[in-house]
């Protein structure tokens, strides 16, 4: 028998704040995170704007000269499980350690590392090279560190599956509680990509905003003028348990998570595929796996990067799927405040969308000043509304053709 699965751990750091609290606030009112690039000098580059993680401290949450052998999308991890297992009350000396999890992923792992160290190595050869230069930077360590970090014996691996890392993550980790192969899972993503190398990449890509000049209006889903995505860092991780083992130790709920959905579009390697058909298929996936109907659905947190094609596709899957019930629903992106965290974005927002069922507040799609004619659906433009949210999807889709859909209900006993 399949086991009923709920959230009971946020953790967030993200462009608009550090902190589940400051995260959710922020959202609501409708607050960006975007701004002129910082950490190097970027007047050559097309885009010179970002949404980086303001004032984060590493040594609140990790041992200065341990922080050091860490790249900076792994310290995000860690010091987002750290919160989320606070945020759940959960005192792990009292827990069957081989009981718990790690799936934490990441776009693109240890760009800051990769990008120092080659720089060491052109300008001082192969003898300077640190000895922490591969397990600083490879893409499941923010997963090994943090099971490393919290003594979690559990199953532990890492999903790459570029902007869908975060909800595929969560995704899986949903399904090893279901079946019984962990009590609690510590699930999401990180990512902390914006090097010099890693946006230049972009830039080439022609994928991000050149809306320099108006950092807070940049990322602008879903509107007319959009232009592109922008790039953002940080990670979303959350707290999974059997709704048994939650019980138990009277944990405070915030959603139930009932479905999930993941496919391929088998098309290009960064486009998606025409009509939005396979990303329609992966929502329905999820619905079906809930055992639901879409027209249960109430709000639907979505991708929406601010790019023409993503949204305009996006929108036709909905509409594919929901039929007449598109127009009922609540469709809104948070991405137009975050910005786009890539293998992160899922986590952050699978963590807006569990705070939307607890709170009753939509987040708004900011910067919509100008309706497309194309996407005539019901995005919450610019200000949070207040609004019963039962049932909820949050999709991701990323290059390579990945689809993840996760679904979220309220908890009722």
């Amino acid at each position: 028998m399949k086991k009923r699965v709920v959230v009971t751990g946020l953790g967030a750091i993200t462009p608009v704040g550090i902190g589940k609290d400051n995260f959710w606030q922020a959202l609501l009112a409708g607050k960006s995170g975007i701004s002129k690039i910082s950490r190097f000098d970027a007047s050559e580059y097309a885009t010179q704007i970002i949404g980086d993680v303001k004032d984060f401290d590493v040594t609140q949450f990790i041992d200065k000269k341990e922080a050091k052998r860490m790249d900076r999308f792994t310290q995000f991890a860690i010091a987002a499980a750290k919160m989320a297992f606070a945020d759940a009350g959960m005192d792990l000396e009292q827990e069957d350690r081989t009981r718990i999890g790690t799936v934490i992923g990441t776009g693109i792992g240890g760009m800051d590392t990769l990008h120092e160290q080659f720089r060491t190595l052109f300008e001082k050869g192969p003898g300077r090279i640190s000895p922490f230069f591969v397990p600083m930077m490879i893409g499941n360590m923010a997963a090994g560190q943090t099971s490393i970090t919290f003594g979690l014996q559990g199953p532990c691996t890492c999903v790459v599956t570029a902007c869908a890392t975060g909800t595929n993550a969560i995704g899986d980790a949903f399904k090893i509680v279901q079946r019984g192969d962990a009590d609690v899972m510590v699930a999401g993503g990180t990512e902390a990509a914006g090097s010099p190398a890693a946006v230049a990449g972009f830039c080439a890509m022609k994928a991000m905003s050149t809306r320099n000049e108006e950092p807070e209006k940049a990322s602008r889903p879903f509107e007319r003028d959009r232009n592109g995505f922008i790039m953002g860092e940080g990670s979303g991780i959350v707290i999974l348990e059997s709704l048994e083992h939650a019980l138990a130790r009277g944990a405070h709920i915030y959603a139930e998570i009932a479905g999930y959905g993941y496919n391929a579009d088998a098309y290009h390697i960064t486009a998606p595929a025409p009509e939005g058909v396979q990303a329609a298929k992966c929502m329905a996936m999820a619905i079906r796996d809930a055992g639901l109907e879409p027209a249960a659905v109430d709000y639907i947190n979505a991708h929406g990067t601010s790019t023409p094609l993503n949204d305009k596709n996006e929108t036709l899957a909905i509409k594919s799927l929901f039929g007449e019930h598109a127009y009922k629903l609540a469709v809104s992106s948070i991405k137009s405040m975050t910005g786009h965290l890539l293998g992160a974005a899922g986590g952050i927002e699978c963590i807006a969308t569990a705070l939307t069922i607890e709170t009753g507040m939509i987040p708004p799609t900011i910067n919509y000043d100008n309706p497309d004619p194309e996407l005539d659906l019901d995005y919450v433009p610019n200000k949070a509304r207040a609004q019963a949210v039962n049932v909820a999807i949050s999709n991701s889709f990323g290059f390579g053709g990945h689809n993840a859909t996760i679904l979220l209900k309220k908890y009722q006993a």
